[in-house]
């Protein structure tokens, strides 16, 4: 629990971003954050495994990294295995947790970056998998009151990329455990993405062992790896339009990538969006635009975040005007 002065944050956020903070701390447990709360040089900023968050400048005040670990099978019945765990745990390390245990329900989110506790937040999903879908419950600290406080699935008020600690109660909660129901009866879903595709190529049976590294292979071909390349994986949300847009856009751009969602509304690709509009691959000084995957906004090296949050704008403005859609930003700016 020692706090450090003028700490570096570039080996903590996987843009790798040159940012300071003021002040630094960790906490494994809720009575240790606690404490620190208490005796931090306000504001507070809230560290998780720093992979959903752009740094554009030194952080005033304290940063606050969780820590808190632990994955604890509560109780099972038929049908479901239910599990907490600590918010400062590996996401990836959960889901291979999962699997040893063959219990399913997240194995289409394999080498998603992050932690446990930033997970909830912006209700991370892929390959046609949504954390929401095994989510039972939350213990979250009240900065302001000291108090703990449990959230349901409905408190969460889950949407695309969104949860209620990105709206109303934003900077207001600290997430420290979260609780999930894992299946022992598997359904499992390989119609979204080319994961049916790997899987032939792979000559592997459905099983939650061979779904997983269908994604791992797959995200590992189409994304850089932060530890090679600094970025945030998906820089932008795939925008939502009503089916009668959708319909417009593809009189005009006839191979436009778009997919149901709901009865009245189509997700677009945001990738397709930004490579047809010229930016895959694109390079400026060290900021750029992933060769592979036009969604991906990286650092080759020295790049400041706000040479990053300038393309990024660049790129929103480009969408706007080629389509007449507006890109909104998935990572957090700080």
């Amino acid at each position: 629990m020692s706090v450090q002065q003028k700490f570096s944050l570039q080996a903590f956020n996987t843009f790798g971003i040159d940012a300071n903070c003021q002040y630094f701390s960790a906490f494994s447990s809720i009575h240790e954050l606690d404490k620190l709360i208490q005796n931090s040089s306000k504001p507070l900023t809230i560290l998780g495994g720093g992979s959903n968050i752009l740094l554009t400048k030194d952080i005033e005040g304290t940063v606050l990294k969780n820590e808190i670990i632990g994955i604890e099978i509560t109780h099972e019945d038929d049908e479901f295995v239910y599990v907490n765990v600590g918010g400062g745990v590996i996401w990836h390390d959960f889901v291979e947790w999962s699997i040893d245990k063959q219990l399913g329900g997240i194995e289409n989110l394999s080498l998603i970056p992050g932690s446990v506790g930033a997970a909830p937040m912006q209700n991370i999903g892929a390959y046609g998998v949504e954390l929401k879908s095994v989510f039972t419950k939350l213990e979250a600290y009240h900065i302001e009151s000291g108090k703990t406080k449990q959230f349901s699935h409905s408190d969460c008020q889950f949407g695309y990329r969104y949860s209620i600690f990105k709206g109303e109660l934003k900077g207001q909660y600290i997430i420290c455990n979260v609780s999930f129901k894992l299946s022992k009866q598997h359904s499992f879903n390989t119609s979204y993405g080319a994961i049916e595709d790997e899987l032939n190529q792979l000559g592997l049976e459905k099983n939650l062992e061979s779904i997983s590294k269908a994604v791992i292979n797959i995200r590992q071909r189409k994304l850089p790896n932060p530890k090679e390349i600094g970025n945030s994986g998906s820089f932008f949300k795939n925008p939502t339009v009503s089916n009668e847009q959708f319909e417009k856009l593809k009189t005009k751009f006839p191979n436009i990538v778009g997919y149901p969602n709901g009865q009245k509304s189509t997700k677009l690709a945001a990738g397709w969006l930004i490579e047809q509009a010229g930016w895959k691959g694109y390079r400026k000084g060290d900021a750029g635009v992933h060769k592979n995957q036009a969604l991906v906004l990286v650092n080759y090296g020295l790049a400041k975040g706000q040479e990053i949050l300038t393309l990024s704008k660049e790129i929103q403005h480009s969408i706007k005007n080629t389509f007449g859609i507006e890109l909104e930003a998935e990572v957090n700016i700080l």
